[in-house]
């Protein structure tokens, strides 16, 4: 972009958009769903493509425009809910891989490029960084390594398509958050959840290995566990094969803390149960029949559906 010391005109602005987007043109693809119908994609490596997780509606094999306009037929490989990156394979074609760049210097106000591929060409959105924060978790317990927000206009088609800042850096994915806030799953993120999704086909999570539902307790337990809040967390189910299971939690059992900090709602405990989980020691804090007692349980890995 230019330099605003130099004086510049809406002329250029519009040229050096457009000159972003036929630079990353070639990396950008269509992923033609059924019921939902098209959104984009992006040529990570040769024969590898990364969109957004859910926009794919099943685990069956998609068809895919190719840039030069051909098609060609995608082989999900893995996909990750909690980061929202799925990662599919189609026959290779040459291509330079695609070069990450780290989100740390990007800050609100920043002039971000949305780019995608509609079935009728190249789409594009141009938007400032309305915030640009640190890490958080998703709505489905996935560590994002930043939280970005543009202030642009996404549709579906271009959903998974690529976010660049005014130097023609990829910075991240474009997805559509709730109420349809867009935002930008960074680079940092899809650097290291893609290739855990080529060796294993999906980013390991926790498991107890307990069906969980919220519960008040009496007070007076509440009181003499340090709670704050009268509220835990019965455990309506127990798998046997399972960690909840080997550190002695029965059904019955409610569950009112993880490692003495509180535990409100499953999806804390879900949110606990990240990647990092796996292969940990937590004490988990129980009330049975009215007394207060702490378990320690080792985390396991989320066993893979059938």
């Amino acid at each position: 972009m230019p330099d605003p010391s130099a004086g510049f005109s809406l002329d250029t602005i519009s040229d050096s958009a457009a000159d972003l987007l036929d630079g990353i043109a070639p990396q950008l693809v269509t992923i033609h769903g059924r019921k939902r119908g098209t959104s984009s994609g992006f040529l990570w490596r040769p024969g590898l493509v990364i969109t957004a997780e859910e926009a794919l509606e099943f685990d069956e094999d998609v068809a895919i425009t190719r840039p030069d306009g051909s098609q060609a037929t995608g082989s999900l490989i893995g996909r990750d809910p909690s980061t929202d990156i799925a990662l599919l394979r189609i026959e290779e074609q040459p291509l330079e891989e695609i070069d990450f760049s780290p989100t740390d210097s990007l800050r609100a106000g920043h002039l971000i490029l949305a780019a995608g591929r509609q079935p009728e060409g190249l789409s594009a959105g141009l938007g400032i960084v309305s915030l640009a924060g640190g890490a958080w978790r998703s709505l489905r317990g996935g560590h994002i390594d930043r939280r970005i927000h543009l202030d642009l206009r996404l549709n579906f088609q271009s959903e998974g398509g690529i976010a660049l800042d005014t130097n023609g850096r990829i910075i991240g994915m474009t997805v559509l958050g709730p109420r349809g806030r867009v935002l930008v799953i960074p680079s940092e993120t899809i650097e290291r959840v893609a290739p855990q999704l080529l060796e294993k086909g999906r980013v390991a999570r926790g498991y107890l290995g307990l069906g969980l539902q919220p519960v008040r307790i009496d007070k007076a337990a509440a009181d003499a566990a340090g709670l704050a809040e009268p509220r835990g967390l019965i455990v309506i189910s127990v798998d046997q094969d399972g960690p909840g299971h080997s550190a002695g939690i029965r059904q019955g059992d409610i569950l009112i803390s993880w490692n003495a900090d509180a535990l409100p709602s499953v999806r804390r405990v879900y949110t606990l149960l990240g990647p990092e989980s796996v292969d940990q020691s937590v004490d988990l804090g129980i009330v049975r029949a009215g007394a207060h007692m702490t378990l320690a349980v080792e985390i396991t890995e989320r066993p893979k559906p059938q």
